[in-house]
């Protein structure tokens, strides 16, 4: 298969797998409610180092900062730069399939890559995603990661999980969308 033909299917490869599994999964869940975690609410979760959670996440992505090393690793495009109406920017995201596919929660494997457009045409990195198929999750709540709440996400078919830890969002570590981040190439 041509390199151009693997890199335009590999979108639609991942939205099949994420409609296949939300198929699957039966009726989802009822949405939770959304939840910002701001800095004063992650510093009083008890037993939890959130800073070095942050830490390793950022440790463990920091290679991705060049978005040819992600690629190289097994991220595709999910989907171009997005701007929520009525809610805000959140950016352009690659899903590894593999780690989609794991139902894990890992921090030191997210399942996504948040970039944002750059006028130099490499997009900069902003954040991660964790995400979890409603048919792989068994609980009866949304998975949490210190202590936030999954959104679902019906179009993908999956509860997932934000966390901004390379561009500050004055709407929370977790909150859905940064307005800190722009679809406009600045």
């Amino acid at each position: 298969m041509s390199k151009t033909l693997s890199t335009t299917l590999a979108p639609l490869a991942v939205l099949a797998a994420a409609l296949l599994l939300a198929a699957c999964a039966g009726d989802p869940p009822a949405a939770p409610a959304r939840q910002a975690t701001n800095q004063a609410q992650r510093a009083t979760l008890p037993g939890v180092d959130t800073d070095g959670m942050i830490a390793t996440l950022r440790r463990v992505t920091a290679r991705y900062h060049d978005l040819n090393v992600a690629k190289n690793e097994g991220f595709v495009l999910l989907h171009e730069c997005e701007s929520r109406p009525g809610e805000g920017p959140v950016g352009i995201v690659y899903v590894n399939i593999a780690r989609l596919l794991d139902g894990a929660i890992n921090a030191g494997a997210p399942d996504a890559l948040i970039y944002e457009p750059s006028a130099n045409g490499r997009p900069k990195l902003v954040g991660v995603e964790f995400a979890v198929p409603y048919a792989l999750w068994t609980g009866q709540e949304p998975p949490n990661f210190l202590g936030a709440s999954f959104q679902n996400e019906d179009e993908f078919g999956v509860f997932a999980l934000h966390a901004w830890v390379w561009r500050n969002n004055p709407e929370g570590l977790f909150a859905e969308t940064n307005p800190n981040v722009s679809c406009q190439a600045e």
